[in-house]
């Protein structure tokens, strides 16, 4: 193949390049913040990228889901996303596990350099970042009680980052998507609902991660029929929220841009 990603190496160097194209990623949910998200890394490089979600395509993805399409309906999203991505680079290595991430799954999180979530489910959202924060963190100490006396005063950081979307429905302007540690979220309501979980539960995060939030709220204004989608539900069981392709998008590829960035940082 042509190298197409000389544009990238352009902005990023041969240097950042090597180091993004050998780094490992994970990404847990591709609805429609993961799809974009995975799509963008595939297309800045990143190669061995492997993607979680028990779904299926519906009708109601096509309005934003990267791989949802009117020909992908009814397919398995990781399988449909899978093909996407190798359509985009054939030479990456393309993981898929169709299933749903819980507190019985057996993920070795610690042997990703990054670990995205771009959960919907709150019960398996909170496991995720209990999960990951407790891996980074634990990776942390490790290297300080390793170097000892040389850690003091300094920021350490061990192998995997974990960087977390909350919620993307009920929006429409782009200028209020922001990045922020995760107890500087205010006015999303999946993030409250996360704390009232934790606090519920007294299982906090292990170490502070940043997350892609809006505190825009708008309200729901149609009506419809919408079939079972066991991998979005929210905060209600009774309906889904609106969403919107542009913030989905704008979500995803923010996630994929803390990746990037960090690799090149």
């Amino acid at each position: 193949m042509t190298d197409f990603l000389s544009r990238t190496r352009l902005l990023l160097g041969d240097e950042t390049m090597q180091r993004v194209e050998k780094a490992r990623v994970i990404v847990f949910g591709v609805g429609g913040v993961g799809s974009w998200c995975t799509e963008s890394l595939v297309r800045s490089g990143i190669r061995d990228l492997t993607i979680v979600d028990c779904d299926k395509v519906s009708l109601s993805n096509i309005n934003r889901q990267a791989m949802a399409t009117t020909l992908t309906v009814g397919q398995v999203k990781v399988e449909a996303m899978r093909e996407r991505l190798l359509s985009i680079n054939p030479d990456s290595l393309i993981t898929i596990r169709h299933e749903r991430f819980g507190a019985d799954s057996d993920f070795r999180l610690g042997d990703y350099d990054y670990v995205v979530d771009a959960i919907d489910s709150l019960a398996d959202k909170v496991e995720l970042i209990a999960q990951a924060t407790q891996v980074v963190r634990e990776q942390r100490e490790a290297i300080r009680e390793q170097i000892g006396d040389a850690a003091r005063g300094k920021k350490i950081r061990g192998r995997t980052t974990f960087f977390s979307s909350m919620g993307a429905a009920l929006k429409i302007d782009p200028m209020t998507v922001r990045v922020s540690e995760f107890w500087e979220v205010d006015g999303c309501p999946l993030a409250r609902a996360l704390r009232k979980r934790m606090k519920k539960s007294g299982r906090y995060p292990a170490s502070k991660f940043q997350c892609v939030w809006s505190p825009e709220l708008l309200p729901n204004l149609g009506s419809g029929d919408f079939e079972e989608e066991t991998g979005e539900t929210l905060l209600s069981d009774k309906r889904p929220n609106g969403t919107l392709a542009h913030i989905t998008a704008i979500f995803g590829f923010t996630l994929a841009g803390l990746v990037i960035k960090d690799i090149a940082n």
